[in-house]
């Protein structure tokens, strides 16, 4: 397989080599791509250094398949010329997403929506990735009604230069880059991605919208409150979910241990229960805090956790490919 992977400078960049590498992805040849400002630099992959090429030159060199991660001004432009050559397109961006001509995938639950013909595949949204990875094989027992979730998510989310001003806080510099309009050390900013009329934010309608394109249903309702905290191994969720029918604990504990993709941790008398900073690294999506809401009938209250690097971006977008590759669709 040739694999371009454009953006390849980049956090999520970096991990989408890492993981491509860690999960032996029949690389034969890598091509890395990114802005012009970095053509030239290189990038490591199996301890093997490559120089980092224009797009005009990846899309020359005929990939089987390109992952992007590069934003989505620079999908929007760059994802159809990779098309038009043949070349399959895995976007982490939101740009592809709620176009109703392209698919929104996450493995476990749609893959086998996939066609040849799906030249643009969109990767989810990260906090919406790892919800909906543990609700649909509950969804298809019992029938999620409504959804109420609110995010505890890395500032990696935002990328490296969120992290460099969260650690220059921590050392405690006089000159420190603002990403955010507020300090994040030592504090939690109730606001991801910007604010829309309805008083919500652009993150928080991702996860409303995205979870009923994925689960292919339109009639859940989603709400959802996204906060930024300091941390900086994934993202976490309080998720509360009310079904259409009625559950006992012990089908949905049997359900999510059965899932795939899922691992239960839940032991609280041994205070045993999801948490980023254990996570980090991990291609799972960590589920615990298991308990029925005692004030609403058939409604659960979920914690859920994941590396949003990983299964929220790079991981998922590499398992795309690999059931591309697994269907001869590549």
């Amino acid at each position: 397989m040739k694999v371009a992977v454009v953006g390849a400078t980049g956090l999520v960049g970096g991990e989408i080599l890492n993981v491509l590498a860690e999960r032996n992805f029949p690389v034969t040849q890598l091509i890395p791509v990114a802005s012009e400002r970095s053509v030239g630099k290189q990038v490591t992959f199996k301890g093997k250094a490559y120089t980092v090429v224009s797009y005009q030159e990846a899309i020359a060199a005929k990939p089987d398949v390109a992952i992007f991660s590069a934003g989505g001004s620079t999908s929007l432009a760059l994802a159809p010329l990779f098309a038009e050559a043949g070349i399959t397109v895995i976007d982490n961006s939101s740009a592809w997403r709620m176009d109703p001509t392209k698919k929104l995938i996450v493995p476990e639950i749609n893959a086998h929506t996939l066609t040849k013909a799906d030249k643009i595949i969109a990767n989810p949204n990260c906090s919406t990735i790892q919800m909906v990875v543990v609700l649909n094989p509950l969804h298809q027992r019992f029938g999620v009604k409504r959804v109420v979730v609110s995010t505890y998510q890395s500032v990696t989310g935002t990328g490296k230069a969120a992290v460099d001003q969260l650690f220059d806080e921590r050392a405690g510099k006089d000159q420190v880059r603002q990403v955010y309009p507020h300090r994040i050390d030592l504090n939690v900013l109730p606001h991801i991605d910007v604010f829309l009329d309805n008083g919500y934010t652009k993150e928080e309608m991702k996860m409303v919208n995205e979870t009923r394109k994925i689960m292919g249903d339109e009639t859940i309702a989603v709400t959802a409150t996204t906060v930024r905290i300091p941390t900086i191994g994934g993202h976490s969720e309080a998720v509360n979910v009310e079904f259409n029918q009625e559950f006992e604990l012990a089908e949905v504990y049997g359900i999510l241990e059965n899932a795939e993709g899922v691992v239960v941790e839940d032991d609280v008398k041994n205070f045993v229960y999801p948490m980023p900073i254990n996570a980090h690294g991990k291609d799972e999506v960590f589920v615990g805090r298991i308990r029925r809401d005692e004030t609403q009938a058939k409604t659960l209250n979920l914690w859920i956790v994941a590396d949003n690097l990983r299964k929220g971006a790079a991981t998922n977008a590499v398992q795309i490919a690999e059931y591309l590759m697994a269907k001869g669709l590549l």
